[in-house]
């Protein structure tokens, strides 16, 4: 990909199909990104190359039968677009968790367990969904139950992943893995710049296909940070893949999902623990039975 200077499009956040509306960026452009303000002023802000037609990108968006939300569209001139815009992002901090990214030059004393992201084109960093399961992280920790093998499935920019790298150290098996090459490669990236690679196999499944998921089943700790459509469709596979009495971390939903996800789940015996609540977005803490 070109990193040079690229059209950026700034959208307010939509109305309604968020998740379709997610789903279209991500297919559209050749980076998306989420800025989540204090104020409740979202934005999701799309990124693509100097081929950028906007009456095409409208025209696409009505074969999607979708809306656009307001937006503006200007022009960066960069010699690295990607990096001087997409992966910052202000520290993030959740549970004993504190996140930077990897244009922080000057990173203070902290006595939280630290992670220095690279997000690039994999999701980003400071999505509600990933606040949520890093705090389910640490409420699981508090349960002390077994962590002997923890599946990250659908891994992204592999902050899930690394969180329990650092968490549980050596004595945790930890398995990454995502449909997207580029995930894998920002991922493996991610691991060696935190020490952590020697602890973390990363690598392409389409979901639980793969023979490295499937070899290293069943697990005591599932994370599913992805859409509402995929856990449903996987949840079969989730249960296969996890061991009597241990947890799953369910999130990439939103409110009006809550059910259908959650109710999926439930029908292979799983047993709902804590539910998280971020705006409009869901992350599901639940076990299967002994």
């Amino acid at each position: 990909m070109n990193f040079g200077s690229c059209w950026q499009v700034t959208f307010s956040y939509p109305e309604e199909n968020l998740e379709l509306f997610e789903s279209f960026l991500e297919e559209y452009f050749d980076v998306m990104a989420c800025n989540y303000e204090d104020d409740g002023s979202d934005e999701y802000v799309g990124y693509k190359s100097l081929g950028f037609d906007e009456s095409a990108m409208r025209e696409t968006a009505a074969a999607w039968n979708l809306k656009l939300p307001p937006y503006q569209i200007s022009f960066l001139e960069s010699k690295n677009w990607l990096a001087e815009n997409v992966i910052k992002f202000a520290p993030v901090e959740v549970a004993e968790f504190k996140i930077y990214g990897i244009h922080e030059t000057d990173i203070p004393p902290s006595d939280k367990i630290t992670m220095r992201i690279y997000a690039a084109t994999a999701f980003g960093s400071e999505h509600q969904t990933t606040k949520s399961c890093l705090q389910a992280i640490s409420d699981f920790n508090q349960l002390k139950r077994p962590h002997r093998r923890v599946l990250d499935m659908g891994t992204g920019s592999g902050i899930l992943a690394l969180a329990c790298a650092k968490l549980w150290g050596n004595t945790t098996q930890l398995i990454a893995v995502d449909i997207d090459e580029e995930a894998v490669k920002v991922t493996t990236q991610n691991a060696v710049d935190n020490e952590v690679d020697g602890q973390i196999t990363v690598a392409v499944s389409d979901g639980y296909n793969s023979q490295l998921v499937k070899n290293n089943a069943p697990y005591d700790l599932i994370i599913a940070n992805i859409l509402a459509r995929p856990l449903i469709e996987m949840a079969t596979d989730l249960s296969a893949s996890l061991q009597p009495g241990g947890c799953c971390i369910l999130s990439g939903f939103v409110a009006d999902q809550e059910e259908w996800v959650i109710g999926a789940h439930r029908q292979q015996g799983l047993k709902l623990l804590q539910l998280y609540k971020l705006d409009s977005w869901r992350a599901a803490l639940m076990e299967k039975p002994l």
